[in-house]
């Protein structure tokens, strides 16, 4: 075997656990799902096929529909929230203040902990009579009740958890900006809002990408939160794609339309990617001359 031929060979060798990983956990669970989009089964009974019933089914179905839309209100108010918020926490932390490096582990204590434990923690604060929050302003407000509260509230929890996150991100990305291109603009009489404007917003273009594309993925996707705070209410109000999932799957037992909604879900969020990824491919430059 010659040389060429037995580094191939080990290349292919190093990348089979991966490649393993990849079409277990992620081709074949995809290729199942679109399977079961196509067949009507209950968990306990025979799997019938029905074809393309079951897309008739949720394409036509308001309360998808309206699921769809709750979704994209939700993701419309996090992430644009948690990525301001979390540039400006990182702008703080990088400016030399005492305490910055206990304050970068505190703001991401939220994320690293169970999403379901910060949930319940949260509808104890939220709670209209004896929580903190009420008790605090002195009067009974249906936080998680009111429809018109309900969303805003679950999307603050959200923010509140993924902040810090963001803001760690933020933090490495304005690091590795090298001194000297602020220097050389302050020498030049850039004030603080134009070296952010021009050097810092433009330099940090490859880490709002990465911040912007999983932030819409993971928001588009959030379960625990709203399972534990409002199960979808009240009146649909947050009745987001992945909990109106679960209530198709585990609650009607209709695992086709369950599926066909977890395949619509993923074709939007790829189509969100991938129009993301091309927006900021061309818009991206490393060139500090």
């Amino acid at each position: 075997m010659t040389n060429a031929r037995r580094s191939t060979a080990l290349g292919y060798a190093l990348l089979a656990p991966s490649l393993f990983a990849v079409v277990a956990f992620l081709l074949l669970p995809i290729m199942v799902v679109v399977w079961l989009s196509l067949h009507r089964w209950d968990l306990l009974g025979p799997i019938e096929y029905v074809g393309l019933d079951n897309w008739r089914s949720v394409l036509t179905d308001r309360v998808f529909g309206n699921s769809l839309l709750v979704t994209l209100a939700f993701v419309a108010i996090v992430v644009p929230t948690q990525t301001v918020l979390g540039l400006l926490a990182a702008w703080m932390l990088t400016r030399g203040l005492p305490g910055s490096g206990v304050f970068r582990t505190v703001y991401v204590l939220p994320w690293i902990c169970a999403p379901l434990a910060i949930a319940v923690l949260w509808r104890w604060i939220l709670a209209p009579t004896d929580g903190a929050l009420s008790a605090l302003l002195g009067q009974r407000i249906e936080w998680l009740t009111d429809p018109g509260l309900a969303l805003p509230v679950v999307s603050a929890v959200v923010v509140w958890t993924n902040v810090g996150y963001v803001a760690l991100f933020f933090v490495a990305g304005i690091l590795a900006i090298p001194a000297e291109v602020y220097a050389a603009a302050s020498t030049d009489g850039a004030t603080a809002w134009r070296r952010f404007r021009h050097i810092t917003l433009p330099m940090l273009r490859p880490t709002m990408s990465f911040v912007l594309i999983t932030g819409i993925v993971s928001a588009a996707q959030v379960f625990d939160t709203v399972y534990a705070l409002t199960r979808g209410g009240p009146r649909g109000h947050t009745d987001l794609v992945a909990m109106r999932i679960y209530a198709e799957a585990f609650g009607s037992a209709t695992i086709g339309r369950a599926a066909v909604m977890a395949v619509l879900l993923f074709v939007i969020l790829v189509g969100v990617t991938v129009v993301q990824h091309l927006y900021f491919r061309r818009r991206i430059s490393y060139d500090l001359a």
